[in-house]
């Protein structure tokens, strides 16, 4: 792997739209993890137009953890758009991009940062390769989430077969020559790691764990996000086979 840059702070991007139960013990833990493995960072919590108690939570959560930066999406609103709007905020070197009902492992989190400073300009967690593991993932969804991926994988043609999940980390170089974005819902998490692939970014694939939310109510809806994830992926299809490499890493 060719050298790369030595990273300074690690920006953690967590969209969050009415998860003022969930929010408390997903920063408690991924804030421990960091200190206790010495990952310098920063919580960039986007509160993506919330209808409870998020952004109060928010802020009496600063109190305990210090680095904690809460944001407010002042709209429109969309699971892509929130985390569009956390990059806009960020300071780090290197960004990931984290769910703020703790179904993502914070160990896998700092695994993410090691690999980055190992030389990876981008790491792709993959919970469906050998050491990865999900717990309770509902049956109907991981079945379309099976049959989605593999779709991506075929279309494509990269031996990746998780790139539906949004938990994945970027140095932020990569995540600038990947702009603009088009998705503003959940199918961004599609939209990035293929723009990094066709635009010829290296990156790694490292086994993760996810287990089901505890509290609140999952905002993925499976049928509405069938076409728009079509359509992103036809979208990056069509720049890596006909954009003649116009937008490809020069």
């Amino acid at each position: 792997m060719s050298a790369a840059a030595p990273l300074a702070l690690f920006s953690v991007v967590m969209p969050a739209r009415d998860e003022e139960a969930s929010l408390p013990p997903t920063l408690r833990a991924l804030y421990a993890e960091f200190l206790r493995e010495e990952v310098p960072h920063e919580f960039v919590v986007v509160d993506d137009g919330s209808k409870d108690r998020t952004w109060a939570v928010l802020q009496s959560l600063k109190t305990e953890i210090p680095t904690l930066v809460p944001v407010q999406n002042p709209g429109p609103n969309g699971f892509g758009r929130a985390i569009v709007h956390g990059f806009g905020r960020i300071r780090g070197d290197a960004v990931v991009i984290m769910m703020a009902d703790a179904s993502d492992a914070p160990a896998d989190a700092v695994r993410y940062w090691r690999l980055l400073n190992e030389g990876s300009e981008c790491v792709f967690g993959s919970r469906f390769v050998r050491g990865g593991r999900v717990v309770d993932y509902p049956r109907l969804k991981l079945f379309v989430n099976r049959l989605a991926n593999l779709f991506i994988r075929v279309l494509f043609a990269v031996p990746l077969n998780d790139t539906t999940n949004a938990f994945k980390a970027y140095r932020r170089h990569v995540v600038e020559g990947c702009r603009p974005f088009l998705a503003p819902h959940f199918n961004l998490t599609v939209e990035l790691p293929l723009k990094a692939i066709v635009r010829g970014f290296t990156w790694t694939v490292t086994p993760i764990s996810w287990q089901n939310r505890k509290h609140g109510v999952a905002k993925l809806k499976i049928k509405e996000m069938g076409s728009r994830y079509f359509f992103i992926c036809m979208y990056v299809w069509f720049e890596k086979y006909f954009s003649r490499g116009d937008y490809r890493r020069k």
